[in-house]
Parts: structure tokens; C-alpha cells; sequence
């Protein structure tokens, strides 16, 4: 049996790309979906797959809360949230610095994320269960000199999967984050062709699809899942890193007298 059967699924920017291929993902395995995405063609992909659609722009507070409750009133419960929403970055870093398109991205990578946990956590707390599934990138796991703007954001929301998960660990809420590589989207346009003679692999927005019914499947928190063409999905192994909070004296005095 699917883990999606039965469930009943939030996931923002639906109408295309990763979103959408995740809607179908979910519906095809008996989950029932609320679309949404400030673009209207989220409509149709909603008829398609026998969902709901909700205009939302998760930019807002407000917007992110309407569409949890959408989901709540018209289905009677929230299980899964994926809060999946982006845009790209334009212009260069240095010699195109665009601070409006700068404010925008920063709304919507990382405002989006930030309000659809609280959209989402007011019910799931409630309820004592919920899975929270956030789109970051590879980019968000190392640098990327092409788009810093958008690295920046993409790491913010690794941060914040993280940090939060564990809070939320004892209310019974798993968050983790898909990471993709390239991904064939309306974000990545017309920079595919050049990508791809890079000899770098554009994937489908299946494969993402495929990975994130994985992670609700294994059940785990905290994790960001790369999707990459090559081996088994797995989420990435990050560094131990010593305790800021450990005092290194008290350490030394305690091996003194052992």
C-alpha cells in the first residue's frame, strides 16, 4: 500500500514543474491533493487529477493559512504539507544586483517555507501527526557561484528544516527537504540546452517526485534528501560539528582528574 493512500495533501506550486508532478505522484497513489500557486494553470492540473486548487501566494501569511484551511474544510483533515513554491534568480550578482527581484526571491523561497510550517504546525499539532516536505536545492548543500541569491535561500531553508525538526519531533511532525540537481522546470527555462552541453544532467520532475514519496515512506525528520541521477536516494550525511556551547576548560580539568 502506498504511504500517500488515503492522505490528504497540501503542495504549494502545484501548477507546474516539481509541484506538479508531485500532485499526480500523490493522487496516483490515493492521496487527495489541494493545489496551491499563484498561477492560475494550477486549475487545471487540479482537474486533472480530481483535486482542489486554491490561489495562493505564499509570499503571505494569510494566503499560506487559507490554504491549509481549504484543505481542512474540504477534505476534513491535513496529512502532508509540501511546501514546494520558488522562483529563480535574474540578473548577476555583482554587475545586475536587483534589489526588488532580491526582496521578491527572498518572499517567496524562504517567507513561503517559513509560513506554510506555521500554516501547517497549527493543524498538525492539533491532530498529533503531519509531515512537512520543503523544496531547498543542491544548491542549498553547496556553493554556486552562477546564482548566490538563490544558494542563499536554498541554505536558509536547510537551516530551518533542521533546527525546526526537532522541535516538532514530540508532537508527532516529521520536516525534511528535497534537494534536486538540475531539474527540467519553468525555473530553469532557457538554460536547459546550456546545462546540458555543460555535459550536467537535467532530470524529470518526477524523479522528484519519486524521491519525496520516499521520504514520507521512511518516515525519518531533519533530513535533506539530494536528488541526483546516479545511485540511491539517501539523505545527505552531514559533518559532525563540536558544540559551540562545550566549554574546552572544563573538558581539560575533568581528563586531569580521571
Amino acid at each position: 500500500m502506498s504511504p500517500l493512500d488515503g492522505k490528504v495533501a497540501l503542495v504549494t506550486g502545484g501548477a507546474s514543474g516539481i509541484g506538479a508532478a508531485i500532485a499526480r505522484r500523490f493522487a496516483s497513489g490515493g492521496a487527495r491533493v489541494v493545489i496551491a500557486d499563484v498561477d492560475p494553470a494550477g486549475e487545471a492540473v487540479a482537474r486533472e487529477v480530481a483535486c482542489a486548487f486554491v490561489r495562493t501566494d505564499v509570499a503571505r501569511l494569510a494566503d499560506n493559512i487559507a490554504a491549509v484551511r481549504t484543505a481542512t474544510e474540504h477534505f476534513g483533515s491535513l496529512d502532508v504539507a509540501v511546501l514546494n513554491a520558488g522562483i529563480g534568480e535574474q540578473g548577476n550578482f555583482i554587475d545586475d544586483f536587483r534589489p526588488e527581484h532580491y526582496r521578491h526571491l527572498v518572499s517567496v523561497n524562504l517567507d513561503g517555507v517559513v509560513y506554510g510550517l506555521h500554516a501547517a504546525l497549527e493543524v498538525f499539532t492539533r491532530q498529533g501527526s503531519g509531515a512537512i516536505l520543503a523544496t531547498s536545492s543542491l544548491a542549498g548543500l553547496t556553493e554556486s557561484p552562477i546564482n548566490p541569491l538563490y544558494a542563499a535561500t536554498k541554505h536558509a531553508v536547510i537551516g530551518l528544516v533542521r533546527s525546526v525538526a526537532p522541535t516538532v519531533a514530540d508532537r508527532g511532525v516529521t520536516v525534511n527537504a528535497l534537494c534536486p540537481t538540475f531539474i527540467d522546470t519553468p525555473i530553469l527555462g532557457e538554460a536547459i540546452p546550456f546545462v546540458r552541453d555543460l555535459g550536467v544532467a537535467v532530470l524529470s520532475p518526477e524523479r522528484v517526485a519519486d524521491v519525496a514519496e520516499l521520504v514520507l515512506a521512511r518516515g525519518g525528520t531533519g533530513e535533506a534528501w539530494p536528488v541526483v541521477p546516479h545511485g540511491e536516494p539517501a539523505p545527505f550525511a552531514f559533518p559532525d560539528i563540536p558544540s559551540i556551547m562545550s566549554d574546552p576548560n572544563r573538558q581539560v580539568v575533568s581528563e586531569a582528574t580521571s
